[in-house]
């Protein structure tokens, strides 16, 4: 049995309001009186409206939709970001529509031509790349683009990322404080800007103390991949006395691998630095000492940044790099001279 869909018409003839009043409420940015706004509310609860968004958007030319691309949700740091991105989106009264890929650039392509045809009104990028040829061809449609925790050498292309150059000379910097001589680099996808970043800033500040790396390994942000090489770097029986790790996800696999299958103790045998600080990193399980990637933060500029560019048509994209402090735990040993502060930054 097909049950008659309840009209704007019924509801305003409920309220008291003109048709156009009851569009005007559910519409977000619409000025509309505290007591209309009521009775409105009131009248498509008690009639049981849903309004049209399909027929909001022909009228405005604004689906009010965004599009999210994800390579994945493995990463627990991308489950937190997607959650405050919904949530940052929903207050301006923006639906996200989810859509996953691989990094391989002709799979990301084909899925923001879904998005185009959809209607987005705007698209974030996290954690995949696509080809110069579709950025350009939705500059050409005025779509919106925004990267998310994934940086792309065109400047043209607005993104938000941590501070990946400085929070991989952090790292280092506070091995070295500990007195660590072999420092491994276990790096993410070398392919994407973070990854290189990060090692590029790990790589730097082993030069400026005059010292070499143990041995850096592409991983790929993966963790199979990591934890083959955890054990590669201890099969001769001398391996690093540290390793910074690209990210969170792969470092619990190393510190699994060091202390279940190695049998090594962390960090007296073995210091593990990681990267991102998702909610895992403080489990007593890990206890993992890490670059804090402010998930919260990195969600607000993106959707501050997007609704500018969506709805004042901003001109310029920029590229916001966002301070990834250090996180003290017990995975890495804690140098005597390093400050106990929790928010221990290169300026400190």
């Amino acid at each position: 049995m097909r049950v008659n869909r309840v009209t704007a018409a019924e509801v305003a003839k409920l309220a008291g309001v003109s048709q156009p009043t009851v569009s005007r409420v559910f519409m977000p940015g619409s000025k509309v009186s505290e007591d209309k706004q009521k009775r409105v509310r009131e009248a498509a609860i008690k009639l049981g409206y849903r309004p049209n968004t399909l027929a909001r958007s022909l009228n405005t030319g604004r689906s009010r939709t965004i599009g999210i691309v994800l390579a994945y949700l493995k990463n627990p740091f991308y489950t937190e970001a997607l959650e405050k991105l919904s949530a940052g989106f929903h207050e301006h009264g923006y639906h996200i529509m989810t859509f996953f890929a691989s990094n391989l650039t002709e799979e990301v392509d084909g899925v923001v031509e879904d998005l185009l045809a959809h209607q987005v009104d705007g698209i974030i990028l996290a954690s995949v790349s696509m080809s110069s040829e579709l950025t350009s061809r939705l500059r050409d449609y005025g779509i919106p683009l925004v990267l998310f925790n994934r940086g792309q050498d065109d400047p043209s292309i607005a993104s938000v990322t941590s501070a990946n150059f400085d929070g991989g000379r952090l790292a280092a910097k506070y091995l070295l404080a500990g007195g660590h001589k072999r420092i491994a680099h276990i790096a993410g996808w070398l392919k994407s800007l973070n990854g290189r970043e990060r090692k590029a800033g790990f790589l730097a500040e082993m030069k400026a103390q005059g010292m070499e790396p143990f041995k850096i390994v592409d991983c790929e942000y993966s963790r199979v991949i990591a934890h083959q090489a955890t054990l590669e770097l201890f099969r001769d029986g001398s391996g690093p006395d540290a390793i910074f790790v690209g990210n969170d996800h792969m470092a619990f696999a190393v510190l699994e691998t060091l202390k279940q299958e190695l049998g090594l103790d962390v960090p007296e045998d073995v210091s593990v630095v990681g990267y991102d600080d998702v909610a895992m990193a403080a489990w007593k399980t890990f206890d993992l000492t890490t670059l804090r990637q402010p998930a919260n933060r990195m969600a607000e500029i993106t959707v501050q940044m997007l609704l500018s560019m969506i709805e004042n048509q901003e001109p310029s994209p920029r590229r916001i790099e966002i301070e990834s402090p250090l996180i003290e735990r017990g995975s890495a040993k804690k140098p005597d001279n390093w400050p106990r502060d929790l928010l221990q930054t290169l300026d400190g």
